[in-house]
């Protein structure tokens, strides 16, 4: 097994552990502190970070982590290898007792993603990327090719601050005004992957994405087909400012959708 192999192995596992131990409080009376003023967590995303790390570091002990909670680092490193870690992707969900939510893991090597689990236990979806593909479940996905955008769904995803929800509004519109409908599942690593796997055409927004609510996502859209860039169109990579996805024949669509965030929309 080579060493990308192995990465891809330990994601997976680290990921399933993490779940496991988020649905085991899943609706349950489990009590949720603020983090901020537009941010909640519960000790489920703590303990869950805790059983990832700790999955990791038997399999890697001297690898970077950068993960949400506690102290782990905030940032990717450009050079070495990192994991980045989402215990709960979707707390406000979790916590509604919303079914989108789940625990992601990514394996980095010098500021890139070779390696990405997403465990949906709510859902039943297991989302895996290695180097070989994309997979739902085990079964090798990709993204659709949808190519009307009047057939087309996209996600306003990552969240606006209060003193932003003009933004919010112009995505909201931006989206309506041109394409067939609508979703927002509130849970960005389980957006990314639906991406990946076909539900949806695109997802957009003018933010700087955390890592973990991103790399991993992102990383499967790529393996699945689909193209992922910044506001300007480039690329994306972890500190990139913008998340633009989409299933590649649509991009330019989706990417004039997210350019209309800030400037407002005209009609399309």
């Amino acid at each position: 097994m080579s060493d990308t192999d192995d990465r891809a192995a330990v994601a997976e596992a680290a990921a399933r552990a993490g779940a496991r131990v988020a649905d085991d409080a899943f609706r349950t009376d489990i009590p949720v502190e603020q983090k901020g003023e537009d941010d909640v967590v519960t000790e489920a995303d703590r303990a869950a970070q805790r059983t990832v790390i700790e999955r990791i570091r038997e399999s890697f002990p001297d690898d970077a982590i950068v993960g949400e909670e506690e102290d782990a680092r905030k940032r990717v490193p450009d050079e070495g290898t990192a994991w980045v870690i989402d215990p709960i992707d979707g707390t406000h969900n979790f916590v509604r007792e919303i079914r989108f939510w789940g625990t992601a893991v990514a394996a980095v090597v010098d500021g890139e993603p070779v390696a990405a689990a997403t465990v949906a236990p709510a859902l039943g979806d297991v989302y895996t990327a290695d180097a070989d593909g994309a997979y739902r479940n085990g079964e090798r996905m990709s993204v659709n090719d949808v190519d009307d955008p009047r057939r087309g769904a996209v996600d306003p995803t990552l969240w606006w601050d209060y003193d932003a929800r003009d933004e919010y509004a112009n995505a909201c519109e931006a989206i309506v005004r041109r394409f067939g409908d609508m979703r927002r599942l509130g849970a960005a690593q389980v957006v990314l992957p639906t991406v990946a796997a076909g539900g949806l055409e695109g997802t957009i927004s003018n933010l700087q994405a955390n890592p973990w609510d991103s790399v991993a996502g992102v990383f499967m859209i790529r393996q699945a087909g689909g193209t992922v860039t910044d506001l300007e169109g480039n690329r994306w990579r972890h500190d990139s400012v913008g998340l633009v996805a989409s299933n590649g024949t649509l991009h330019d669509d989706v990417l004039a959708a997210a350019q209309a965030i800030e400037v407002g929309v005209e009609p399309a």
